[in-house]
């Protein structure tokens, strides 16, 4: 199998996660990474996932069969100009940004279109840097692609099958459909999830009641409220005006269940809340996309010291490794107190087996 040399300019949450599950799947990946966090680099080189290292791209960059430009985004014509020089004549040029109409006209301005095929991995997490990154992190996430139209279906399928490898679901796209469609699914649901955090913070008393009793629905709902104001501010500005138009339909549809809640329509009212059930259960098994299926149980346990210990033991002495687990203070649309939170589907699924047997109540999280 022929050595495949991989670039990395930026090596944070996504760049370290691809360069981690490359070098876990597959055995004929070299890597070298570009970051000006020093710590960075060095932490990569510990960990056996780069194999050598600069703080600006360099000359090594002209080795590389495959670069991924994973620095933010407004940092891509920086980066475009000073990697221009280093560029293999024969290289595939990939980006990892949720936009993607901004670095295709980029490209398009420096003559790069015939080595640049777009890339934006829908995984993510509302933690960043390089050391919350994890090869799982791809794992059925779709790898959307947007190749330019001088693009060579060679690269193009040499591309899908590394991205294939990494265990996720490559999916070839126009950038211009794939900029109004994550608009919709990604853009748009942060921009709401934010919005009502801050309704909420505005409208709270003196004495914090809101948040204090804020439970699983609202929790659910506005996680993704916590991601990096630096990214999405650099997204919105990106992509306003899809995120715009989108938004102006959103809000109609705010105007209109509430006028059917000033006048009271029941019958128009249960079919808004029955319409988006039918339409959200439709795809609470599709493992992959943006909106991903999380793999977690909750369980029925006493108010009393040790049982969480119990718990962790029993799973830890079966080998089963645990994403995150916490109690559940307000019980509001939770089925049990404990919630668990596993990296796959596989462990989740032998977690439920081995603690039923043990007598407890599980409860799968949909």
């Amino acid at each position: 199998m022929k050595q495949i040399t991989c670039g990395f300019i930026g090596l944070g949450l996504i760049g370290g996660s691809i360069a981690k599950a490359l070098k876990e799947k597959r055995n004929n990946i070299t890597v070298h990474a570009c970051d000006k966090n020093q710590d960075t680099l060095l932490l990569a080189k510990k960990e056996g996932i780069a194999d050598s290292i600069s703080p600006l791209p360099d000359e090594t960059l002209a080795e590389c069969d495959i670069l991924f430009l994973c620095a933010p985004v407004s940092h891509n014509d920086e980066n475009l100009r000073q990697i221009a020089a280093f560029l293999p004549k024969d290289c595939i040029l990939t980006d990892v940004g949720s936009v993607k109409t901004g670095i295709h006209r980029q490209v398009s301005a420096l003559g790069l279109e015939h080595l640049f095929i777009g890339g934006h991995p829908m995984a993510g997490s509302e933690r960043c840097g390089y050391a919350n990154s994890k090869a799982q992190l791809l794992e059925n996430a779709y790898y959307i692609l947007t190749p330019t139209s001088s693009v060579s279906d060679e690269k193009l399928q040499l591309y899908r099958e590394l991205v294939s490898s990494m265990g996720a679901l490559p999916l070839v796209l126009p950038f211009d459909t794939h900029d109004y469609v994550t608009a919709a699914v990604s853009h748009l649901p942060h921009v709401i999830a934010s919005s009502l955090v801050n309704y909420v913070k505005d409208s709270d008393s003196k004495e914090g009641i809101m948040k204090m009793i804020a439970a699983g629905g609202f929790k659910d709902i506005t996680r993704i409220a916590s991601s990096s104001p630096d990214m999405w501010q650099q997204i919105c500005l990106s992509n306003r005006e899809n995120i715009s138009a989108l938004l102006g339909g959103y809000i109609d549809t705010l105007q209109t269940i509430r006028q059917q809640i000033d006048e009271s329509a029941k019958a128009e009212i249960y079919g808004f809340f029955d319409s988006a059930r039918r339409y959200r259960d439709s795809f609470i098994e599709a493992s992959s996309g943006p909106i991903k299926k999380v793999f977690s149980i909750q369980i029925d346990i006493a108010d009393e010291p040790g049982a969480l210990a119990a718990i962790a033991t029993i799973l830890a002495l079966n080998g089963i490794s645990i994403k995150n687990i916490g109690i559940a203070h307000n019980r509001e649309l939770e089925e049990g107190v404990l919630g668990i939170e596993f990296y796959e589907e596989k462990s989740m699924q032998n977690a439920t087996s081995i603690l039923s047997g043990k007598g407890y109540a599980i409860h799968e999280k949909k």
